[in-house]
C-alpha cells in the first residue's frame, strides 16, 4: 500500500526523498472523493506533519499552511485520547498497520469520529513515519449501508436495474434486466444499449437528456420485439435518473425497467373498448339520419372508414330494393351504393358507386348472402367476385395491398338486402375478434336503417303514385279567370296531403278549392283523395261553400279521431265579379289589384275539418278585372322559428309585379317566400280575373 501511494497527487517529490522545505498539500482524491471523502496526512518520525491533503482540509477545516511542520498529536488528537494515539503510533513505527476508529479534532474545536487506516512510511531521512488515511465514520457507515442496499437491490429486485457511465455504457446490470433483454449480465458491461438492442435510439436519447439536464424521466414507454421471439412484442416502462457524485456532478445514469406488457395490453383493450362504445354511440346518431337509401349507405361507410377499416363497400341486391315489377329480372345482381377507400393506390375506376355485378354462382359471396352470416375473406375468395374490364388490375392491387377482409351480409327483418365488404391494408394489424364483432354490429344496425329507407322509399313511391292519380295537376280553362297552381312536397322524400282544384260550375261559375290534410305519406295522400272526390261531388250539386265545408267536416270525422284538415272553398261568378269564400281553419287568401295594392281577407278562419261543430262564415269578395286572388297552404308562410303573421308579411312583399304573366308570378312567389328547408308541403293556387 505504501508503494502504491508513494507519490501523492500534487507533490513534486517522493515522501521518501524529503525536500529541504516542507511539501505542499496533496490534492483531492479523484474518484475516492466522488464516492467517499477521504483525508490523507503524513508525519515524519518526530510526529510532525509533512503532508496534508486538500480532502483533509475539507473534512477537518485546517489548511495545509496551518498544519505542515506541526505535531499531529497536539493539533488533531483530543487530550483524553493522547495515550491511545501514542500507543498506536509506536505500533506503526514498529512496522504494523493499524485500523481503528478514533476521534479527531476539527479546526472549530469540535470532534469528528473517523475510520482510520494507519501504516508505516519512510520519511526523507530514512526513518519510519506514519501515513494516515481517514474518513468520517458516519460517511463510511452510510456508504456501507448504501452499498449493502444497492447490492441487495441489484441481486434481489424483480425490476431491471442498470448503472451507466457518462458515456452511456453499462457499468452494472442485474439479472432481472438481463432476462428482460435476453443478454447475459457480462455481455452488457462496457457496451451501449443500442449495441445490444437495435432500434433503441429513443432510449439512448432519453438517457442523454437526463445527463444533460440533470432531470429524471419517469415511465417512458418503449415497445420492441422479444429477442427470443421477434414476432412477439413487449412493452417496458423505463425510468432514468442522473447518477451524482458527492460534489453534485452528473457522472452517469441509473436506469430501472419494468415489463408492463400485460398492463399495456389491458390498457389498450380498455381504450379499444371505450372507442368501440363511442363509435357505437356515434353510429346511432350518424346512421339513419335520413330515409334516403343512398345517403344511408354513405353514412355506413363514413362510420366504418377510417377508424375500423381502410375501405368499406356497400353493395345492395337489386331484387331487394328494385320495384316489384323489375325484381325478378335482377336476381343475383348487386349494385354498389356507397364506397370509401383511404388507400390512394386503389383503382377507383373499378370501384365506382353505381356499378353492378352479377354474384358468381357457388362463390363465397353467394354463400354469405344465402346463409346471412358474415365471413372473413381471403384473396382466393375475393378474386372470383371481380369480373369485367380492369379486374386483373384490381386483383393485383388486392394481392399487393390488402391484409385482411370481411364480408358481412345486410340482414333486416329476415331479408338479405346486400352485403358490406370491409378491408384493411397490410400496413395495419388484421381484424381481431373485437373488431369483427363491432363491424358486424354496425352493419346489423345499418341494415335496419337501409331497410327503413327502402320501405319508406316504396311507401313514398306509392304515395306519389296515389297522389298523381287523385290530383290532376292540370287546371281547366274556365270563364272569367286565368288559373295556375303548384304543389311542392316538403322534400325529395316527403309526400303529404296538400291539394288544390278548380271545378267548372253551371252559369260559367268556377269553384276554387285548396286544402291541407295533416300528416305525410300514403295515408295523408289517401285522405286527400277522398276529400277531393267529396268536394267535386258536392260542387257539381251546386252546394253552397259553407255547406261544402260542413260535409267535409263530417267526412273527416268519420275517418277517425286523429284526422284533421284545413280547406278553403270559393265560388267565382264572372258575371258579377264576386267571389264567395268559406274557410275551415285555413290561412286567409291574399288579394292584389292591378296597381299592386295587397290585402288579406279579414274574418275568422273557422275551425279545422274534423273537430266538429262546423259553422263557417261565408264572405263576399269583389275581384275587379286584373285583380289577383292568391290562395295557399300554411307550409308557404309558416316555418319553425317564424309565426303566421311574419310569413304573411313576407308573402305580401314578394308580390311585386301583379301584372306579370301568372306562371311567372307563381314562380316569383315561391322563390321569395319558400324557406330554404321546408318543414311542410306547399300548395299554391292563383286566379286572375279577366275583363268582363
Amino acid at each position: 500500500m505504501a508503494g502504491a501511494i508513494h507519490r501523492g497527487a500534487g507533490t513534486h517529490d517522493a515522501i521518501g526523498e524529503m525536500p529541504e522545505r516542507l511539501v505542499s498539500a496533496v490534492g483531492h482524491a479523484g474518484v475516492f472523493e466522488d464516492l467517499l471523502p477521504v483525508a490523507l496526512w503524513v508525519t515524519d518520525a518526530d510526529g510532525r506533519l509533512v503532508q496534508w491533503s486538500l480532502a483533509a482540509q475539507d473534512l477537518l477545516g485546517h489548511t495545509p499552511e496551518e498544519m505542515l511542520g506541526r505535531l499531529a498529536d497536539h493539533v488533531l488528537v483530543p487530550e483524553r485520547n493522547r495515550e491511545l494515539a501514542d500507543r498506536l503510533s509506536r505500533r506503526v513505527r514498529a512496522g504494523a498497520a493499524v485500523v481503528a476508529r478514533l476521534p479527531v479534532r476539527h479546526r472549530d474545536g469540535g470532534v469528528i469520529e473517523m475510520e482510520m487506516w494507519i501504516c508505516p512510511i519512510t520519511d526523507g531521512l530514512g526513518r519510519t513515519g506514519v501515513l494516515a488515511i481517514a474518513a468520517e465514520t458516519s460517511a463510511v457507515e452510510g456508504m456501507r449501508d448504501a452499498l449493502a442496499a444497492l447490492e441487495g437491490l441489484f441481486s434481489q429486485s424483480p425490476i431491471g436495474l442498470a448503472m451507466l457511465g457518462a458515456d452511456l455504457r453499462f457499468l452494472r446490470v442485474n439479472e432481472a434486466l438481463a432476462r428482460m433483454d435476453g443478454v447475459p449480465v457480462a455481455e452488457h458491461i462496457g457496451r451501449r444499449v443500442t449495441e445490444l438492442a437495435p432500434g433503441t435510439d429513443a432510449l439512448e436519447s432519453v438517457m442523454r437528456q437526463v445527463l444533460d439536464r440533470g432531470e429524471a424521466v419517469v415511465d417512458f414507454r418503449h415497445t420492441g420485439p422479444e429477442r427470443a421471439e421477434p414476432e412477439q412484442r413487449r412493452t417496458w416502462s423505463c425510468s432514468y435518473a442522473p447518477l451524482l457524485g458527492t460534489a453534485g456532478q452528473r457522472v452517469g445514469v441509473i436506469a430501472s425497467l419494468i415489463d408492463v406488457t400485460e398492463e399495456q395490453r389491458a390498457h389498450l383493450e380498455v381504450e379499444r373498448a371505450r372507442r368501440r362504445l363511442a363509435l357505437l354511440a356515434e353510429a346511432g346518431t350518424q346512421m339513419g339520419s335520413t330515409l334516403d337509401l343512398t345517403q344511408t349507405a354513405q353514412e355506413v361507410v363514413r362510420v366504418l372508414v377510417p377508424r375500423l377499416a381502410d375501405s368499406a363497400d356497400v353493395q345492395l341486391l337489386e331484387e331487394a330494393v328494385a320495384p316489384d315489377e323489375t325484381a325478378a329480372s335482377a336476381h343475383g345482381v348487386v349494385r354498389r351504393a356507397a364506397a370509401a377507400f383511404t388507400d390512394p393506390a386503389a383503382p377507383a375506376d373499378h370501384l365506382a358507386v353505381g356499378m353492378t355485378m352479377q354474384v358468381p354462382p357457388g362463390s363465397v359471396y353467394e354463400q354469405v348472402i344465402g346463409a346471412g352470416r358474415p365471413m372473413n375473406l381471403y384473396l382466393s375468395d375475393i378474386g372470383p367476385l371481380i369480373p369485367g374490364p380492369g379486374a386483373d388490375r384490381l386483383r393485383e392491387y388486392l394481392r399487393a395491398r390488402v391484409g385482411s377482409a370481411r364480408l358481412v351480409p345486410l340482414v333486416a327483418r329476415g331479408t338479405v338486402l346486400g352485403a358490406v365488404v370491409v378491408t384493411r391494408t397490410r400496413d395495419r394489424e388484421p381484424f381481431g375478434d373485437q373488431d369483427t364483432l363491432l363491424i358486424d354490429e354496425l352493419v346489423a344496425r345499418a341494415a335496419l336503417n337501409i331497410d327503413n329507407a327502402r320501405m319508406y322509399s316504396r311507401e313514398r313511391d306509392a304515395a306519389l303514385t296515389l297522389q298523381r292519380s287523385l290530383m290532376n295537376p292540370s287546371l281547366p280553362a274556365v270563364s272569367g279567370l286565368e288559373l295556375t297552381g303548384r304543389y311542392l312536397p316538403a322534400g325529395d322524400h316527403e309526400v303529404g296531403g296538400d291539394w288544390f282544384d278548380a271545378i267548372a260550375l253551371s252559369g260559367g261559375r268556377t269553384a276554387l278549392v285548396i286544402g291541407d290534410v295533416m300528416g305525410h305519406g300514403i295515408h295523408a295522400a289517401a285522405v286527400m283523395g277522398q276529400l277531393r272526390t267529396t268536394v267535386r261531388t258536392l260542387a257539381r250539386r251546386d252546394t253552397a261553400p259553407d255547406q261544402v265545408l260542413r260535409a267535409l267536416d263530417a267526412a273527416v270525422a268519420d275517418l277517425g279521431d286523429n284526422e284533421m284538415a284545413t280547406c278553403l272553398y270559393a265560388v267565382h261568378d264572372p258575371g258579377t265579379g264576386h267571389c264567395l269564400i268559406a274557410r275551415a281553419g285555413h290561412p286567409p287568401p291574399m288579394v292584389a289589384d292591378e296597381r299592386g295594392t295587397v290585402a288579406f281577407l279579414d274574418g275568422p278562419p273557422g275551425p279545422p275539418l274534423g273537430v266538429g261543430g262546423q259553422d263557417c262564415e261565408v264572405q263576399r269578395l269583389l275581384l275587379p278585372p286584373g285583380s289577383l286572388l292568391v290562395t295557399y297552404t300554411d307550409g308557404l308562410i309558416e316555418t319553425r322559428g317564424t309565426d303566421l303573421d311574419q310569413g304573411m308579411r313576407r308573402l305580401a312583399r314578394a308580390l311585386r309585379h301583379p301584372g306579370h304573366p301568372l306562371e311567372q308570378i307563381c314562380d316569383e312567389l315561391l322563390a321569395h317566400v319558400m324557406p330554404e328547408t321546408a318543414d311542410d308541403d306547399v300548395a299554391v293556387l292563383l286566379a286572375r280575373a279577366l275583363p268582363r
